[in-house]
Formats: C-alpha cells, sequence, structure tokens
C-alpha cells in the first residue's frame, strides 16, 4: 500500500466530525424540515442558512446550527452539502464544543438529518456502505482488500471488523450501532464477516496492520501512513451478538476516538471553516464580536495618528534643517571669479596693425 509523507494535524479532541453521501431525493429541503423541527421543539437554540452564491452554478450549500448538551456546554455545528450528479449530493458535518466531546452527547447528525431508516443520508463515501447497518463483507478475497483499502484511505468515518463466531439469531442480526452511545452511532461503519470467512478476513487485513479475533472485533486503522494499532490495542475478543449492550466493544471505540491521531484528508478545511467562516452569533457573541471591532478601530485610529505625528514632527525637522542650510549658505563668503580679458574693438585691431607697419617702415629707412 501507498503511503502519504504528508503530516496531517492531529484530530481535536472537542471536535465531531462526519462525512457521508445523500442517495435520496430533495437534501436540502430534507436539512431545511429537520433544523426547523428541531428549532420548534427547542432541541436547538437556533440555526441558519446563510445565502446561496449568486452563481447560478453554485455548487455548495450551507447551514449551521447551535444547541447546548448537559451542563450547558454549547456546541456549534456545520453542514456542507456538495453537489454530485451521478453518485449522489455529498455532505460534511463538523461539529465543536467548547470543551472535549462526550460521546454520550446527542449526535450532530440528527441536528441535520432525519434518524429515521428509511433515510438515505449515511453512506459512507468511499466504500458506499450504510453507517446505521451490518454491512456484510463480499465473498472475493480480492474484493475484501479492496474494501478495507479503501475504508482506511478516504474515509473520515470509524470502520470497525466484527467476525461471527457462530451465526447469530435474529437479534445479533441486528446493527450493533444501535447499542452505541449517541455520538458514536453515525461514525461508525460495520463491516460482519461470516464465521467461515475468518482467515479471508484476516490476510485482507494484513495489509492495513492489523488482525481480528475469532468472535471478536477490531478497528481499522485512521488513516494510511499513521502510526498502526500495535498489537490489539484496538481489537475486542469477544463481541456477543445476542443483543446486550457490547461494552467492550463501546469501551475500544470510546478509547479510539480519544487517541491521538491524525485528521482525514480535506477535514482540516472543514475544521477551519467552522471556526473562521461561522455567522450564528448569539446576542452575547454580537456584543462580544462589536467591542472587539471597536477595540480594532481604536487601535487603528491611534497606530493612524502616532503615525500622522510622527510625520508631521519629521517635516518639521527637515524644514528647520533646510532654514539652517540656507541661512549658513548666505553668511559664507562669495568666491571671487576670475576676470575674463575685456574684449578688442576692430578700431583697436586696426590701430594696432598700422603701428606695427609704422614701426617697420621706420626700421627700414636710411
Amino acid at each position: 500500500m501507498q503511503t502519504s509523507s504528508t503530516v496531517r494535524p492531529p484530530f481535536p479532541l472537542t471536535v465531531w466530525l462526519a462525512r457521508g453521501r445523500h442517495t435520496g431525493p430533495d437534501p436540502l429541503d430534507t436539512v431545511r424540515r429537520t433544523l426547523r423541527r428541531l428549532k420548534d421543539a427547542g432541541t436547538i437554540d437556533d440555526f441558519l442558512e446563510p445565502a446561496e452564491a449568486e452563481a447560478e452554478d453554485a455548487r455548495e450549500q450551507v447551514f449551521e446550527a447551535r444547541w447546548r448538551v448537559p451542563e450547558g456546554v454549547t456546541v456549534r455545528a456545520r453542514l456542507t452539502v456538495v453537489a454530485e450528479a451521478e453518485t449522489g449530493p455529498e455532505w460534511v458535518l463538523a461539529a465543536e464544543a467548547d470543551r472535549p466531546w462526550d460521546q454520550g452527547w446527542p449526535s450532530p447528525a440528527t441536528v441535520f438529518w432525519p434518524d429515521t431508516p428509511d433515510a438515505e443520508w449515511d453512506h459512507d463515501v468511499p466504500t458506499g456502505l450504510r453507517l446505521r447497518d451490518v454491512n456484510r463483507l463480499p465473498e472475493d478475497d480480492k474484493a475484501m482488500r479492496r474494501l478495507f483499502r479503501d475504508a482506511v484511505r478516504g474515509s473520515w468515518n470509524i470502520h470497525v471488523v466484527v467476525h461471527e463466531a457462530m451465526t447469530p439469531d435474529a437479534r445479533g442480526r441486528k446493527p450493533l450501532a444501535q447499542l452505541f452511545p449517541e455520538s458514536l452511532r453515525h461514525r461508525v461503519v460495520e463491516h460482519r464477516a461470516a464465521p467461515q470467512q475468518l482467515r479471508a478476513v484476516n490476510w485482507a487485513l494484513k495489509e492495513v496492520g492489523v488482525q481480528v479475533p475469532r468472535g471478536g472485533a477490531v478497528v481499522l486503522p485512521a488513516a494510511p501512513g499513521a502510526s498502526r494499532h500495535g498489537g490489539d490495542e484496538f481489537a475486542v475478543r469477544s463481541v456477543f451478538l445476542d443483543g446486550s449492550q457490547p461494552s467492550d466493544l463501546v469501551e475500544v471505540l470510546t478509547r479510539f476516538t480519544a487517541a491521538q491521531r491524525p485528521l482525514p484528508e480535506g477535514a482540516g478545511d472543514a475544521v477551519t471553516a467552522l471556526r473562521e467562516q461561522w455567522r450564528l452569533l448569539s446576542l452575547e457573541e454580537e456584543l462580544a464580536r462589536e467591542r472587539a471591532l471597536v477595540a480594532m478601530y481604536a487601535e487603528a485610529l491611534d497606530a493612524m495618528t502616532q503615525s500622522r505625528d510622527l510625520y508631521r514632527e519629521a517635516a518639521e525637522r527637515a524644514h528647520e534643517a533646510l532654514t539652517a542650510y540656507r541661512e549658513t549658505a548666505a553668511a559664507l563668503p562669495v568666491p571671487e571669479q576670475p576676470s575674463s580679458p575685456a574684449a578688442t574693438s576692430p578700431f583697436q585691431q586696426l590701430t594696432r596693425t598700422l603701428e606695427r607697419l609704422k614701426g617697420a617702415r621706420t626700421k627700414d629707412a636710411p
């Protein structure tokens, strides 16, 4: 497997991230109706749909929402829906709290999307698999290897491989995500391996550096090129598929989300947009922003005033120096200029010529 040499920033512990594809109709209308319903019910404090770009071919639509979780912690979330004609619209959701994220808090996904079985928003982008369902591994070994490679390379979600020690009953065939804490339910893609697939699964997993125990589960690495799991650090020896809560698996997933790991490719832009382009402000935040603007303008005005004063002082000093130079130059004696010989008139030239001729005749007389 090729690995990237680019060092990505670490995953902030205050941030919840997800990315998916919507395969149903009218995703924007679905988001609007969900937000309006939650606002009317008091579940969220407020939401905002910033004005669409003026261009008719605008491909992105942004939604913002703010709500509070237990202990009065404020959560801000930004959903971006990107139009995609062939495979369906893709969406990116970034949420951030005022303190490290608690997996027991409500899932930000259900603030924007309906949490109903028939909702078609929960498809993982690189693999196409669903987040809230059991995804059976393919029988073909190469297809299985390719699936794991795609999951590690391009997914923002957490991929976990679960091996069935024996064929489960109806309760065990249900998605384990239903038993996870709320904020984990919509970040985990569950791959399910049949009892006879254990050897093929572990052969395919060698490429990503992990192995799944018989009847257990393992979390795939966060990204290629990142530090891979050491041994069974994020593996579970036994997962009981009997409808009971998989406590060991939940503990491993929670520890995985809190571990130091790089942000997925492109996720840094989503976090930056959430922090720097946020527009849904509360009254207190509006006042704080206005105060900050007033302080910034006051500093700028003070800097301009200081610059003006410095410029005026420099101009005055330059004028004083020029005046002193002129006074000094006026007090110095003017040097005498060498006189040029007077011009000789034609009459004087004629007189001199006659005198020379007269002298010459006197010398020649006997």
